[in-house]
């Protein structure tokens, strides 16, 4: 059976525009009420942010293979047990007859600053999913087979993220492929790894600017970071675990 990718690039324009909108409802909220967050704080801390995206997996969960699965969005049904740690919110989970089908995280980076965002955002990439596989190796999810786990990154497509960035490394050299890197090009290079050192089943990077709130316009670094990638990935992985229910 030929997999369905739902018309994922049409979703995904909506699904930016939705992120952008609601960024600007958001901080016009916090304004109106006389509580701003500081800079684009305001535009994360309403949250929804990223709900297109969910919306996106939920019709590939449905469409190919699993359309009775457990579509798990809500905070307080979204943790699961760490290796390092009692338990791990996730943003988004698929479970079906009691196994762990898929965790997913949708995150998002909006400028003017990129640079401490873009170390913390991979620290927790890394830690994150290094702290699922440690307690699925020992269990914690009982005796399956290894689930999807998917990392997708927004990222304001700005002169701040398009930048050729310059690093510091006095005692030792930092690997070619970072040098001159802009911040795109490191979620991109960031990317690439956490899927080829299987961190990650996929892990999309997409870049879209302010303006795309009119059009839900986007652009992608690569063929194995872009979003069609990530969707096959997941269509996948969901045919194939509806294949052994």
């Amino acid at each position: 059976m030929a997999l369905n990718l739902c018309d994922f690039e049409k979703k995904a324009n909506t699904a930016v525009k939705a992120f952008w909108r609601t960024r600007d409802d958001a901080k016009r909220k916090q304004k109106e009420s006389g509580k701003s967050d500081q800079g684009e704080r305001a535009g994360v801390t309403g949250g929804k942010n990223m709900d297109g995206f969910a919306n996106l997996v939920t019709d590939l969960v449905k469409a190919n293979g699993l359309p009775n699965a457990q579509i798990h969005l809500k905070r307080a049904v979204l943790t699961l047990p760490g290796f390092f740690r009692p338990t791990k919110l996730w943003d988004m989970l698929v479970i079906d007859k009691g196994r762990l089908i898929a965790a997913l995280e949708f995150k998002s980076h909006v400028g003017p600053s990129f640079g401490n965002n873009f170390n913390n955002r991979t620290e927790e990439a890394i830690g994150t999913s290094h702290d699922l596989w440690t307690a699925y190796r020992d269990g914690a999810f009982g005796q399956q087979e290894r689930p999807f786990i998917g990392w997708l990154m927004v990222v304001e497509d700005a002169p701040g993220s398009r930048a050729p960035v310059r690093d510091s490394s006095p005692h030792f050299p930092v690997f070619p492929e970072f040098a001159g890197a802009t911040y795109l090009q490191r979620y991109d290079i960031l990317c690439k790894k956490l899927v080829k050192e299987q961190l990650y089943s996929a892990a999309s990077v997409i870049a879209t600017p302010r303006a795309a709130v009119a059009d839900g316009a986007y652009g992608e670094l690569s063929p194995m970071t872009g979003l069609r990638s990530f969707v096959a990935s997941l269509a996948g992985h969901i045919a194939a675990e509806s294949a052994r229910s």
